[in-house]
Protein backbone atom coordinates (compact mmCIF):
# COMPACT_ATOMS: atom_id res chain seq x y z
CA UNK A 1 0.00 0.00 0.00
CA UNK A 2 1.28 3.48 -0.63
CA UNK A 3 1.01 6.09 1.90
CA UNK A 4 1.33 9.37 2.17
CA UNK A 5 3.11 12.43 3.68
CA UNK A 6 0.66 14.08 6.50
CA UNK A 7 0.31 17.73 5.16
CA UNK A 8 -3.10 17.89 6.31
CA UNK A 9 -4.67 15.41 9.04
CA UNK A 10 -6.72 13.68 6.34
CA UNK A 11 -3.47 12.98 4.74
CA UNK A 12 -1.96 11.55 7.38
CA UNK A 13 -4.89 8.38 7.17
CA UNK A 14 -5.13 8.17 3.32
CA UNK A 15 -4.05 4.95 0.93
CA UNK A 16 -3.70 3.54 -2.00
CA UNK A 17 -2.93 0.99 -3.55
CA UNK A 18 0.32 0.94 -5.03
CA UNK A 19 0.31 0.69 -8.91
CA UNK A 20 4.37 1.26 -9.67
CA UNK A 21 5.88 -2.02 -11.01
CA UNK A 22 2.02 -3.22 -11.55
CA UNK A 23 0.33 -1.52 -14.21
CA UNK A 24 2.38 -1.07 -17.45
CA UNK A 25 0.25 0.72 -19.51
CA UNK A 26 0.15 4.64 -20.07
CA UNK A 27 -3.60 4.52 -22.20
CA UNK A 28 -5.84 2.42 -23.16
CA UNK A 29 -6.66 0.63 -26.06
CA UNK A 30 -8.45 3.16 -28.36
CA UNK A 31 -10.62 0.56 -30.22
CA UNK A 32 -11.73 -1.08 -26.91
CA UNK A 33 -12.97 2.19 -25.27
CA UNK A 34 -16.15 4.36 -25.55
CA UNK A 35 -17.44 7.77 -23.93
CA UNK A 36 -20.71 8.12 -22.64
CA UNK A 37 -23.23 10.38 -20.36
CA UNK A 38 -23.67 10.15 -16.74
CA UNK A 39 -26.95 8.96 -15.77
CA UNK A 40 -25.82 10.34 -12.12
CA UNK A 41 -28.89 7.49 -10.58
CA UNK A 42 -31.80 9.06 -12.91
CA UNK A 43 -33.62 7.34 -15.37
CA UNK A 44 -35.02 7.72 -18.37
CA UNK A 45 -37.73 10.29 -16.67
CA UNK A 46 -34.93 12.20 -14.64
CA UNK A 47 -36.05 10.77 -11.53
CA UNK A 48 -33.34 9.22 -8.88
CA UNK A 49 -33.66 6.05 -8.70
CA UNK A 50 -29.99 5.40 -6.81
CA UNK A 51 -28.92 7.58 -4.27
CA UNK A 52 -25.99 9.45 -3.51
CA UNK A 53 -24.69 9.57 -7.04
CA UNK A 54 -23.65 12.21 -9.14
CA UNK A 55 -20.47 14.45 -10.12
CA UNK A 56 -17.12 12.67 -9.94
CA UNK A 57 -13.95 12.70 -12.25
CA UNK A 58 -14.66 12.03 -16.19
CA UNK A 59 -14.07 8.29 -17.19
CA UNK A 60 -13.42 6.89 -20.77
CA UNK A 61 -15.42 3.19 -20.57
CA UNK A 62 -12.82 0.04 -21.21
CA UNK A 63 -15.41 -2.83 -23.32
CA UNK A 64 -14.33 -5.17 -21.14
CA UNK A 65 -15.10 -8.81 -22.67
CA UNK A 66 -17.27 -10.74 -19.67
CA UNK A 67 -19.19 -13.48 -22.67
CA UNK A 68 -15.63 -14.91 -22.90
CA UNK A 69 -16.56 -17.00 -26.26
CA UNK A 70 -13.62 -16.99 -27.84
CA UNK A 71 -12.84 -20.52 -27.42
CA UNK A 72 -9.71 -23.15 -27.97
CA UNK A 73 -7.46 -20.57 -29.12
CA UNK A 74 -4.49 -19.33 -26.96
CA UNK A 75 -3.89 -15.49 -26.04
CA UNK A 76 -1.15 -13.34 -24.53
CA UNK A 77 -1.57 -10.51 -21.99
CA UNK A 78 0.46 -7.94 -24.28
CA UNK A 79 -0.36 -5.13 -20.78
CA UNK A 80 -1.90 -4.67 -17.46
CA UNK A 81 -3.84 -1.22 -16.72
CA UNK A 82 -6.10 0.12 -14.55
CA UNK A 83 -9.91 0.41 -15.11
CA UNK A 84 -12.03 3.38 -13.37
CA UNK A 85 -15.23 1.38 -13.74
CA UNK A 86 -13.97 -1.46 -11.60
CA UNK A 87 -11.70 -2.47 -8.69
CA UNK A 88 -9.59 -5.02 -9.95
CA UNK A 89 -7.13 -4.60 -12.84
CA UNK A 90 -7.60 -5.70 -16.43
CA UNK A 91 -5.23 -6.76 -19.32
CA UNK A 92 -5.54 -6.71 -23.02
CA UNK A 93 -5.34 -10.19 -24.75
CA UNK A 94 -4.36 -10.77 -28.07
CA UNK A 95 -5.11 -13.83 -29.66
CA UNK A 96 -3.60 -15.72 -31.91
CA UNK A 97 -5.65 -14.57 -35.03
CA UNK A 98 -5.04 -10.91 -33.98
CA UNK A 99 -8.15 -9.93 -32.35
CA UNK A 100 -7.67 -7.93 -29.11
CA UNK A 101 -10.01 -7.49 -25.87
CA UNK A 102 -10.01 -6.80 -22.50
CA UNK A 103 -10.43 -9.27 -19.69
CA UNK A 104 -10.15 -9.06 -16.26
CA UNK A 105 -6.64 -10.42 -14.64
CA UNK A 106 -6.40 -12.64 -11.79
CA UNK A 107 -3.54 -12.53 -9.37
CA UNK A 108 -0.27 -13.61 -10.32
CA UNK A 109 -0.77 -13.47 -13.83
CA UNK A 110 1.97 -11.22 -15.48
CA UNK A 111 3.05 -9.35 -19.40
CA UNK A 112 3.67 -12.23 -21.76
CA UNK A 113 1.88 -14.77 -20.43
CA UNK A 114 -0.14 -17.38 -22.42
CA UNK A 115 -3.47 -18.07 -21.52
CA UNK A 116 -6.81 -20.12 -22.90
CA UNK A 117 -10.12 -21.00 -22.89
CA UNK A 118 -10.72 -24.21 -23.23
CA UNK A 119 -12.84 -27.23 -21.74
CA UNK A 120 -9.31 -28.86 -22.45
CA UNK A 121 -7.14 -26.27 -21.00
CA UNK A 122 -4.42 -27.01 -18.05
CA UNK A 123 -6.03 -25.79 -14.70
CA UNK A 124 -3.67 -22.61 -14.00
CA UNK A 125 -4.65 -18.91 -13.09
CA UNK A 126 -6.00 -17.38 -15.81
CA UNK A 127 -6.99 -20.02 -17.80
CA UNK A 128 -10.84 -20.81 -18.15
CA UNK A 129 -12.97 -24.29 -18.07
CA UNK A 130 -16.75 -25.30 -17.40
CA UNK A 131 -17.01 -26.00 -13.80
CA UNK A 132 -17.07 -30.09 -14.34
CA UNK A 133 -13.37 -29.93 -15.23
CA UNK A 134 -12.30 -28.71 -11.77
CA UNK A 135 -11.24 -30.32 -8.97
CA UNK A 136 -12.99 -29.29 -5.20
CA UNK A 137 -11.02 -27.12 -3.55
CA UNK A 138 -10.37 -24.73 -7.00
CA UNK A 139 -10.62 -21.08 -6.44
CA UNK A 140 -12.43 -19.36 -9.23
CA UNK A 141 -13.40 -15.99 -10.58
CA UNK A 142 -15.86 -14.62 -13.71
CA UNK A 143 -18.33 -17.38 -12.70
CA UNK A 144 -21.29 -17.69 -14.73
CA UNK A 145 -24.64 -18.11 -13.90
CA UNK A 146 -26.24 -19.78 -16.67
CA UNK A 147 -24.39 -21.90 -19.43
CA UNK A 148 -22.94 -19.03 -21.77
CA UNK A 149 -24.85 -16.48 -19.87
CA UNK A 150 -21.42 -14.23 -19.53
CA UNK A 151 -19.30 -13.85 -16.00
CA UNK A 152 -21.83 -12.75 -13.26
CA UNK A 153 -19.89 -13.79 -10.15
CA UNK A 154 -16.76 -13.16 -7.78
CA UNK A 155 -15.83 -9.76 -10.05
CA UNK A 156 -14.62 -7.53 -7.68
CA UNK A 157 -10.73 -6.73 -6.32
CA UNK A 158 -9.35 -10.11 -4.72
CA UNK A 159 -12.80 -12.19 -4.46
CA UNK A 160 -13.08 -15.72 -5.58
CA UNK A 161 -15.23 -18.58 -5.25
CA UNK A 162 -14.27 -22.24 -3.96
CA UNK A 163 -15.46 -24.93 -5.29
CA UNK A 164 -17.12 -27.44 -2.29
CA UNK A 165 -18.82 -29.92 -3.58
CA UNK A 166 -20.10 -31.93 -7.03
CA UNK A 167 -23.29 -33.50 -7.17
CA UNK A 168 -26.12 -34.54 -9.85
CA UNK A 169 -25.21 -31.90 -12.53
CA UNK A 170 -24.50 -28.91 -10.13
CA UNK A 171 -21.23 -27.59 -8.48
CA UNK A 172 -21.47 -26.39 -5.12
CA UNK A 173 -19.27 -22.55 -4.54
CA UNK A 174 -18.69 -20.81 -1.74
CA UNK A 175 -19.24 -16.93 -2.47
CA UNK A 176 -17.21 -14.45 -1.43
CA UNK A 177 -20.31 -13.61 0.99
CA UNK A 178 -19.82 -16.80 2.57
CA UNK A 179 -22.98 -18.27 0.43
CA UNK A 180 -22.76 -21.71 -0.62
CA UNK A 181 -25.05 -22.01 -4.05
CA UNK A 182 -25.46 -24.47 -6.49
CA UNK A 183 -24.25 -23.42 -9.84
CA UNK A 184 -24.72 -25.83 -13.27
CA UNK A 185 -21.54 -27.68 -13.94
CA UNK A 186 -21.82 -26.64 -17.35
CA UNK A 187 -21.19 -23.05 -16.51
CA UNK A 188 -17.65 -21.67 -17.08
CA UNK A 189 -15.11 -19.98 -14.70
CA UNK A 190 -11.96 -18.49 -14.66
CA UNK A 191 -9.02 -20.15 -12.23
CA UNK A 192 -7.74 -18.18 -9.69
CA UNK A 193 -9.30 -14.61 -7.57
CA UNK A 194 -9.16 -11.26 -9.09
CA UNK A 195 -5.97 -9.74 -9.20
CA UNK A 196 -5.71 -6.09 -7.12
CA UNK A 197 -6.01 -7.82 -3.24
CA UNK A 198 -4.73 -5.06 -1.83
CA UNK A 199 -7.82 -2.91 -2.50
CA UNK A 200 -9.49 -3.94 0.82
CA UNK A 201 -6.82 -2.03 2.49
CA UNK A 202 -7.49 1.58 1.00
CA UNK A 203 -8.70 4.28 3.45
CA UNK A 204 -10.24 7.10 1.62
CA UNK A 205 -9.07 9.43 4.03
CA UNK A 206 -11.04 12.59 3.44
CA UNK A 207 -14.60 13.33 2.04
CA UNK A 208 -13.23 15.22 -1.17
CA UNK A 209 -11.64 12.07 -2.40
CA UNK A 210 -15.49 10.23 -2.92
CA UNK A 211 -16.61 13.00 -4.48
CA UNK A 212 -14.16 12.16 -7.33
CA UNK A 213 -15.30 8.83 -7.08
CA UNK A 214 -18.97 9.96 -7.80
CA UNK A 215 -20.53 9.47 -4.42
CA UNK A 216 -22.61 11.65 -2.73
CA UNK A 217 -23.42 12.69 0.87
CA UNK A 218 -25.37 10.42 2.93
CA UNK A 219 -27.41 12.26 5.13
CA UNK A 220 -29.04 10.49 8.21
CA UNK A 221 -32.15 9.64 8.79
CA UNK A 222 -32.85 11.27 12.70
CA UNK A 223 -31.34 14.60 10.78
CA UNK A 224 -34.13 14.42 8.99
CA UNK A 225 -37.81 16.09 8.85
CA UNK A 226 -40.82 13.92 9.27
CA UNK A 227 -42.05 14.66 6.14
CA UNK A 228 -38.92 13.55 4.25
CA UNK A 229 -37.65 9.85 6.91
CA UNK A 230 -39.56 7.72 9.32
CA UNK A 231 -37.14 9.00 11.94
CA UNK A 232 -37.05 12.89 11.27
CA UNK A 233 -38.25 15.04 13.48
CA UNK A 234 -38.40 15.44 17.39
CA UNK A 235 -37.19 17.94 19.90
CA UNK A 236 -32.59 17.51 19.76
CA UNK A 237 -30.95 14.18 18.50
CA UNK A 238 -33.80 11.89 18.82
CA UNK A 239 -34.03 7.87 18.97
CA UNK A 240 -35.81 5.93 16.61
CA UNK A 241 -38.77 5.43 17.86
CA UNK A 242 -39.90 2.35 16.36
CA UNK A 243 -38.83 -1.22 17.07
CA UNK A 244 -37.36 -2.48 14.03
CA UNK A 245 -34.78 -0.55 11.53
CA UNK A 246 -36.52 0.79 8.45
CA UNK A 247 -35.44 2.79 4.89
CA UNK A 248 -36.69 5.92 4.16
CA UNK A 249 -39.43 3.86 2.03
CA UNK A 250 -40.61 1.98 5.48
CA UNK A 251 -39.12 -1.29 4.13
CA UNK A 252 -36.94 -3.33 7.07
CA UNK A 253 -32.82 -2.87 6.83
CA UNK A 254 -30.12 -3.47 8.63
CA UNK A 255 -29.26 -5.28 12.00
CA UNK A 256 -29.89 -8.83 10.64
CA UNK A 257 -33.02 -8.79 9.31
CA UNK A 258 -34.32 -10.11 6.24
CA UNK A 259 -34.86 -8.28 2.89
CA UNK A 260 -34.89 -10.98 0.37
CA UNK A 261 -38.38 -11.85 -1.38
CA UNK A 262 -39.58 -15.36 0.19
CA UNK A 263 -40.58 -16.58 -3.28
CA UNK A 264 -37.06 -15.78 -5.14
CA UNK A 265 -37.14 -17.80 -8.17
CA UNK A 266 -33.01 -18.56 -6.99
CA UNK A 267 -33.72 -19.85 -3.78
CA UNK A 268 -33.61 -23.30 -4.75
CA UNK A 269 -30.18 -22.87 -5.20
CA UNK A 270 -28.81 -21.58 -2.30
CA UNK A 271 -27.67 -24.52 -0.21
CA UNK A 272 -26.41 -22.13 3.10
CA UNK A 273 -27.35 -18.93 3.29
CA UNK A 274 -24.29 -16.10 3.84
CA UNK A 275 -23.23 -15.16 7.57
CA UNK A 276 -24.20 -11.57 8.26
CA UNK A 277 -23.81 -8.93 11.32
CA UNK A 278 -21.69 -9.92 14.13
CA UNK A 279 -21.78 -13.99 13.16
CA UNK A 280 -19.70 -13.05 10.14
CA UNK A 281 -15.86 -14.04 10.06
Amino acid sequence: MKKFKPTTPSRRQMTTPSFKGVLNAVRPEKALTKGGKKASGRNKFGRITTRHKGGGHKKKYRMVDFKLDKKDIPFKIVSVEYDPFRTGFIGLAVFADGEKRYILLPQKVNVGEGLLISARAPIKAGNRLPLKNLEVGTFVYNVELKPFGGARLARSAGNYAEIVAKDAGYVGLKMPSSEVRKVSENCWASVGSVSNEENRLVNIGKAGRNRWLGIRPTVRGSAMNPVDHPYGGGEGRSGRGTRRAKSKWGKPTGKGQKTRRPKKYSNRFIVSRRKVGKKRG
